[in-house]
C-alpha cells in the first residue's frame, strides 16, 4: 500500500499552491503550517534542492473525532500535503494517505475517521 496519493499538474507555483489551499478549504481543511523545505535546507545546510513545500492541513471536526478515538493521535496530525517541483512548470501535489499512516495505531474507531479523511484528501487531489 502506498502512503500517499498524488497528481502532477502543469502551472505556476503560486497559482498551484493557491489552488491546493482553496481545494483544501472547500473540503473543510485549513492550513496550519507552511514549510518551505528548499529555503530551510539552503539556510541550514547550504544545499540546493528543487522547490518543495509542506502544507500542514487540518480538518477540525475530523481532528476532534480522531482525538476522541485515540488520545495521542496528535502525534500524527496534521495531514501533510506537499508541492514538489518536478521539472519546469510541472508540480507534483501529494497528500498523505491517512489509512496507511494510521495502520500503526490499532484502533477500529480511528480507522473510520481515517477513511473519511482519506476520501476528503482524494477529492482535493482529484480536483486539481
Amino acid at each position: 500500500m502506498s502512503y500517499y496519493f498524488s497528481k502532477t499538474v502543469t502551472g505556476n507555483w503560486q497559482d498551484t499552491k493557491a489552488s491546493v489551499i482553496a481545494k483544501l478549504k472547500e473540503n473543510g481543511f485549513g492550513v496550519l503550517t507552511e514549510i518551505d523545505l528548499k529555503a530551510t535546507l539552503k539556510n541550514k545546510l547550504d544545499v540546493d534542492i528543487k522547490r518543495y513545500e509542506i502544507l500542514g492541513a487540518c480538518n477540525p471536526s475530523m481532528a476532534y473525532k480522531a482525538v476522541q478515538a485515540e488520545e495521542n493521535i496528535g502525534l500524527m496530525l496534521p495531514c501533510n500535503v506537499i508541492l514538489r517541483e518536478v521539472d519546469g512548470d510541472k508540480i507534483e501535489v501529494s497528500a498523505v494517505d491517512p489509512i496507511a499512516s494510521m495502520q500503526a495505531v490499532k484502533n477500529d474507531g480511528l480507522g473510520a475517521v481515517a477513511q473519511q479523511v482519506q476520501g476528503m484528501l482524494k477529492q482535493v487531489i482529484d480536483a486539481l
